[in-house]
């Protein structure tokens, strides 16, 4: 697809030494999962990655996990990385959570154009039996300058007056159990249930059986039965504001690429006790 914020395998297995091209390794893992992702790098990577940690590139000051950092910041911790205006990103991940996504967000929030997520991620790449190298990567340091877009950023407050203005369509990429306050949330201290007129939309249900975003098609046809209208305007909200970026990518494939994520998600909105709240 032409404009699409994917670029397949076979892509970059023919581009893997093209001049300016930067690979970002954007893994994350739950805690309980006993992963880690620096380890599984450091033991398996696409040559020529870096290690790109997003929960480790944060505003230090938020009391939410992941939240996005400054311009400052994040210009900092790309450059040391590589990365400069004129690189040609492409991120990928060896998720569950298909935590590229939030990569690919977060260069394109900071102004970024040129930047893609490998469809079907390490997983696929493995399994086609591509090259992999071990170690840590050789890494010259680059000259970045972000240019944040607030376009692409939610806040509790924008969540608030939406909630009268109704301007967007709020869509929770959290599983149905959690959304509909019938599990648990596996942080402590947060209610159960949704933002209210909030639809669901599980991020996995976005993602084919190898691990690729579904065809345009598998995901018009997922929209619809959400009840969603793509072309309607929304903002994305998950857990921690990182699965809720599989959502942009859906949206951004399907041609709509301003698609806002609300950064601070249920881990902020459920733990404050005077916010409304909805279940089932």
């Amino acid at each position: 697809m032409a404009n699409s914020p994917l670029k397949s395998t076979d892509w970059l297995a023919n581009n893997l030494t093209r001049n300016g091209l930067v690979i970002l390794d954007a893994s994350m893992h739950l805690p309980a999962s006993g992963r880690d992702a620096d380890t599984e790098f450091a033991a398996a990577h696409i040559p020529g990655a870096r290690r790109f940690d997003f929960e480790k590139i944060t505003d230090p000051t938020s009391e939410q996990p992941q939240t996005l950092p400054n311009e400052a910041d994040f210009s900092a911790a790309v450059a040391a990385l590589g990365v400069s205006n004129n690189s040609k990103i492409i991120i990928y991940d060896n998720s569950d959570f298909r935590t590229a996504a939030r990569g690919w967000w977060m260069f394109r929030i900071m102004g970024h154009k040129n930047v893609y997520v490998l469809n079907g991620g390490f997983q696929k790449w493995k399994a086609q039996k591509r090259p992999v190298e071990t170690g840590a990567p050789q890494i010259k340091k680059a000259t970045y300058k972000a240019r944040y877009n607030p376009a692409l950023y939610f806040t509790k407050e924008d969540v608030l007056s939406n909630l009268s203005e109704k301007n967007r369509l709020i869509i929770d990429a959290r599983a149905p159990g959690r959304f509909a306050g019938k599990a648990a949330e596996p942080r402590p201290g947060l209610r159960a249930g949704h933002i209210p007129g909030a639809l669901n939309l599980p991020y996995a249900d976005l993602y084919a059986l190898d691990g690729t975003l579904m065809t345009n098609a598998g995901l018009e046809a997922t929209l619809m039965d959400a009840g969603i209208d793509p072309s309607a305007p929304i903002a994305a909200s998950c857990g921690s504001g990182v699965t809720a970026c599989c959502i942009a990518l859906a949206f951004a494939q399907l041609g709509y690429w301003n698609t806002p994520i609300y950064d601070g998600s249920w881990s902020e909105w459920g733990a404050d006790q005077a916010l409304p709240i909805e279940t089932a």
